[in-house]
């Protein structure tokens, strides 16, 4: 091949690269494909204005105040009140004052209304009983055993003694002969909380009806002087009498509960509880 001939053939072959990097692509609206990674195209930012003003805070300073300790406004000593014009107030003496109700004009119904009633001669346990008043009163009398005999208590059966080892009577007696001695006790039990005893109740002083029948006691006086007679002179004897304190009474400040009551009674030949409430609470409870 001619030289000549080589040269057409390069020109024929640029040509051709010519037609298709270049003339092709932009007759399909693509972009010329070189060969060549195209540089990547960077979003703008806009710029935005700096102010270099200067701004001044200024700091108040925190003054702490600490409040001064108060002064008494009473030293303690008593105050003396000394009387003034009663004009002062616009108070004139001569006017009479006002009338008014006085309270303790209002007579207070202060009676008690029986609300519930027990009565027997033994041991034993009451029924619940609901109590819905906020005051109410126990009022309760005893009638111990009366001996036939003048009032004389009569001896019931040795004391025991223990059978061998030492020590005295288990009884805590001493003697050959105990006496009965009548016992009467009351137990209030809130029947909501049956381990809380709400009171326990004895007759104060004993059971002693010698005493409450009006029977004379005599009880020397040393500062009574002595009476003088033909046979000298003779201490006097004043004589005492004991008025029956029955029925006793047991004021309970709590109500509106459910009670019980647990009666021990020994040597009683009766006895009666009664349950009362005021009676202003009749239609309020």
């Amino acid at each position: 091949m001619e030289k000549k001939d080589v040269m057409y053939v390069v020109i024929a072959f640029c040509i051709l690269l010519v037609i298709a990097l270049v003339i092709k692509p932009m007759m399909t609206g693509k972009p010329v494909n070189t060969g060549i990674a195209s540089p990547v195209k960077t979003q703008q930012v806009p710029s935005v204005p700096i102010n270099n003003q200067t701004t001044t805070i200024s700091l108040t300073p925190l003054v702490t105040t600490i409040p001064p300790t108060p002064v008494p406004t009473w030293d303690t000593s008593v105050k003396k009140v000394q009387f003034v014009d009663p004009a002062t107030y616009g108070i004139s003496l001569n006017e009479s004052l006002p009338n008014g109700t006085r309270i303790d004009n209002v007579i207070k119904n202060t009676s008690m209304t029986t609300y519930a009633a027990i009565s027997g001669k033994f041991s034993g346990t009451t029924q619940v009983i609901p109590i819905p008043f906020p005051y109410w009163e126990l009022s309760y009398t005893v009638d111990p055993t009366v001996y036939p005999t003048g009032g004389t208590k009569p001896a019931v059966g040795p004391a025991l003694t223990p059978i061998g080892g030492e020590g005295g009577s288990h009884s805590g007696i001493t003697g050959s002969y105990t006496s009965v001695i009548p016992v009467f006790t009351i137990q209030v039990i809130d029947a909501d909380d049956p381990n809380r005893i709400v009171r326990s109740i004895t007759p104060p002083g004993g059971l002693d009806k010698d005493l409450w029948t009006g029977v004379k006691k005599t009880s020397s006086n040393p500062m009574v002087t002595p009476t003088k007679s033909k046979y000298g002179a003779i201490a006097p004897t004043p004589v005492v009498t004991i008025v029956d304190p029955r029925p006793w009474k047991e004021k309970f400040y709590e109500g509106q509960r459910n009670y019980f009551f647990v009666i021990t009674a020994k040597f009683i030949d009766s006895y009666k509880l009664d349950i009362k409430v005021p009676s202003e609470y009749i239609g309020k409870y």
